[in-house]
């Protein structure tokens, strides 16, 4: 018999009466103070029409409709007297009223023949099945409903169905629908009720018979489905092979429960709306994917999608990210892989095709703060210049800008003339942003925070922002420039004679690319013989430092552009620049001038300075004189260098330039290791500064330039690395998009592997490697086509073609 409270009375259930299912309705109207679930709305049972109810209740057993107290007490007079009879007839029923041993209650069926079973198929899949025949001492074949016949371990069965001997297995698909169609989880709140206040324990068969009135077959096989998967009402008491006892939670964990549940569904509900959203994105064309900023209107749906970002680029902050990265991706019938992450990303739109995961990344900052661009804007409207005073008017002087075409900061340009001695004398003039940007203000401390601009075959990211680089700091043609000019005289070897530093104004005359400026030399005019006198020096030094031991490296070299990234087919702009080319080459030996003025300079006034050196300097180049000159020795003679060190104290020799010393001062736009320098010699140099300050130190000390000098080298070589990287995707972009019949130049630099090759593709400028035939050599040249070019995986295929 069961007991269930309604407003402190109860309800029996006798033989006679009807099934919990039947009184559900009922349930619905009761009011339960103990549980107080009127604080919960989504806790309470079903409503269904009280009309319904009374059709369904009332007409029981011959009653007829009534008001729901008159029932009340109609049916607790009826069930007093029940309680009475069945106290003096049989036992009560196992489990519920009596008190027989949960032992007793356990025991387990054996498997035999015909019988019908639930197994568990793996961890998370259950299947129902008959019972073949033994399959060796313990594991039984069995039929499921699939059709499929397997070897089952007995730990493996989960409930074996009472009442059944031979059950056919073609019957057990509709034995599982009507199963099914009986569950209903609300069934379950009643029972729990009734066992809570009677603190009894139930099996799957008792609570078949109390919900169904029935402990048949299907009713039992329901209820254990009830039991199993309820995750809210009911806990296993004990279990012994087949058999569960169950047990009803108390009414706190329920309420507990029941609210992790409506979270769980809820945020169910929320992952499937985004589901939808990935879906339906998907399938959109190119044109009409909704734009990134959607994606982050809704604070709930951002999450997702930062989760699949920081999934996409290995960079999860937490679990959660982690977890939530991977629902998504399973629920999506996707791999749990970061490309799985990223190619879902752009199917949305979210990404472009060709996104640069390692720009990601890396962190490296692609746009200043509001805060910083209104700083910048402050240092523009400030006219003010503190040292137009003592800056020399170099206005007079021709000069050459010389850089690449799309260059946006120009940093540098050149002057030169002939002394009445016959000796050279050549002006470097760099951009001055100690103009604008003084050690510690909030513009230095941007600049130190990137380090470096960022230089990428799609887009540059400026150490300082745009506007200030470009409109105040740069050399600008035809205006007057702000600059630190380095003065240099030359000896008829091209050591140095004399060297200074000014501030000074100087008004671009020419800004050239490299390719016109070539150009130029080559057509040898009249007018423009300081470019001619710039080119005589830029020869006399590049003898006078081999003479030093200097070590020739150049090679070629690709650069691309890709000026519409976002499109899925954006245009790729290649160039291949050979360093020996002869603008190139003046451009270098004047910039490589410069570092040596300036680290005499900084010698001569004891200015600590990030002074750059390389300590081998024993490099025999005679050994290498049987490779062609030029890419294939550059190669071999790279790969013996060891890296540059760096002393903050004096200056140390450069072996492979063949000099005394070297600072890199030329680029203070760019990197802020040359705004250190700048700073250093600026406030340093007693001879040719500022009078103001003539005497006092330097703005750091060489152990504070160290510290300082550590971290921005850092982020160099994270810069550095990500346009390696990115240049690398891009080649092979533009390689894969190629016919395949088109064959390509190659360079054999050295043999890797047996016949396996390194090779410099000329018409492209990339290195690559590849099987050769028999019998090549390094320093000759190959054709090779491309077989397979994947620029995602930075995977490239070539082969040989070979001739005859």
């Amino acid at each position: 018999m069961a007991v269930r409270a309604v407003n402190s009375s109860s309800i029996f259930r006798s033989s006679s009466s009807p099934p919990l299912s039947a009184f559900r309705r009922c349930y619905c109207l009761c009011h339960f103070s103990t549980l107080q679930f009127h604080r919960y709305p989504e806790l309470s049972c079903r409503r269904s029409p009280v009309l319904r109810f009374r059709s369904h209740f009332f007409n029981y057993g011959g009653l007829r409709s009534r008001s729901v107290q008159s029932l009340v007490e109609l049916v607790m007079e009826e069930l007093k007297v029940m309680r009475k009879s069945r106290k003096r007839a049989s036992t009560p029923i196992k489990g519920l009223m009596g008190e027989e041993l949960l032992e007793d209650r356990l025991v387990s069926r054996s498997l035999e023949k015909g019988l019908l079973l639930e197994f568990k198929k793996d961890s998370d899949k259950k299947l129902l099945a008959v019972a073949q025949r033994p399959d060796g001492k313990k594991n039984w074949m069995v039929s499921d409903q699939n059709g499929v016949t397997s070897s089952i371990k007995p730990q493996q069965v989960t409930y074996i169905v009472p009442g059944i001997s031979n059950f056919d297995q073609a019957d057990i698909a509709d034995f599982v629908q009507k199963a099914e169609d009986n569950l209903d989880p609300s069934l379950l709140e009643f029972a729990w009720v009734e066992l809570l206040e009677k603190n009894k324990s139930v099996s799957a068969e008792e609570l078949a018979e109390m919900i169904f009135g029935s402990a048949e077959p299907l009713e039992s096989y329901s209820a254990h489905m009830l039991l199993s998967k309820d995750e809210v009402y009911f806990t296993v008491l004990d279990t012994k092979g087949s058999r569960s006892i169950y047990r009803p939670r108390p009414t706190e964990q329920v309420e507990e429960l029941m609210r992790r549940k409506l979270a769980k569904e809820t945020a169910e509900k929320e992952l499937q709306v985004f589901l939808d959203l990935l879906t339906s994105a998907k399938s959109m064309p190119l044109q009409h994917k909704p734009p990134k900023s959607s994606w982050m209107s809704e604070d709930k749906i951002w999450s997702r999608i930062e989760s699949l970002e920081a999934y996409a680029i290995d960079a999860c902050k937490n679990d959660e990210q982690r977890k939530t990265a991977g629902m998504v991706l399973k629920e999506m019938g996707l791999t749990k892989t970061a490309s799985s992450a990223m190619n879902l990303l752009i199917d949305i739109g979210y990404f472009p095709v060709h996104v640069n995961l390692d720009l990601l990344k890396l962190r490296i900052p692609t746009n200043h703060s509001e805060e910083i661009i209104s700083a910048a804007e402050s240092l523009l409207a400030d006219s003010s210049d503190v040292d137009e005073i003592n800056r020399k008017d170099l206005t007079d002087l021709k000069v050459y800008a010389i850089d690449v075409d799309e260059a946006d900061e120009l940093d540098d340009a050149l002057s030169a003339t002939r002394m009445q001695d016959g000796r050279l004398k050549v002006w470097i003039h760099v951009a001055d942003p100690t103009r604008y940007v003084q050690p510690g203000s909030i513009m230095d401390s941007e600049a130190k925070r990137r380090g470096t601009s960022v230089f990428l075959p799609t887009a540059t990211y400026p150490m300082f922002p745009e506007k200030l680089a470009m409109q105040g700091m740069s050399l600008r043609q035809g205006e007057h420039c702000n600059a630190v000019t380095v003065s240099i005289v030359l000896h008829n070897d091209g050591s140095i004679a004399e060297c200074s530093v000014d501030n000074s104004v100087i008004k671009p005359t020419y800004m050239l690319t490299y390719e016109s400026a070539s150009e130029l030399l080559h057509m040898n005019l009249e007018e423009e013989a300081e470019l001619r006198i710039l080119s005589e020096a830029a020869n006399l030094r590049l003898n006078w430092r081999r003479q030093q031991g200097a070590v020739e490296t150049a090679t070629l070299e690709s650069r691309i552009k890709v000026p519409n990234p976002e499109d899925p087919e954006p245009s790729i702009n290649l160039y291949v620049e050979n360093q020996a080319d002869p603008a190139m080459r003046l451009v270098s030996e004047m910039m490589i001038l410069c570092g040596e003025a300036i680290a005499t300079i900084g010698s001569q006034n004891d200015i600590p300075l990030p002074y750059r050196g390389h300590p081998q300097s024993d490099i025999d180049v005679s050994e290498f004189s049987h490779l062609p000159e030029g890419p294939v020795r550059s190669f071999a003679l790279v790969r013996i260098m060891r890296a540059a060190e760096i002393d903050f104290r004096k200056p140390v020799r450069h072996g492979i330039l063949g000099l005394p010393g070297y600072v890199q001062f030329t680029s203070p736009i760019r990197r802020y290791l040359d705004l250190l320098a700048h700073y250093q010699a600026r406030k340093g140099n007693k001879n040719h500064y500022k009078s103001f300050i003539r005497g006092e130190p330097p703005p750091f000390s060489a152990g504070q330039l160290e510290g300082i000098a550590a971290d921005i080298n850092d982020k160099f070589r994270t810069g550095k690395r990500l346009c390696s990287s990115s240049l690398r995707y891009w080649i092979l972009e533009y390689l894969r998009r190629q016919p395949k019949e088109k064959k390509y130049r190659a360079l054999i630099l050295k043999f890797v592997k047996d016949r396996i090759a390194a090779l410099l593709l000329v018409e492209v400028g990339y290195q690559a490697t590849a099987w050769v035939s028999v019998g090549t050599q390094i320093g000759d040249e190959i054709e090779v086509k491309v077989e397979e070019a994947h620029p995602r995986e930075g995977v490239l295929s070539l082969k040989e073609v070979v001739k005859g």
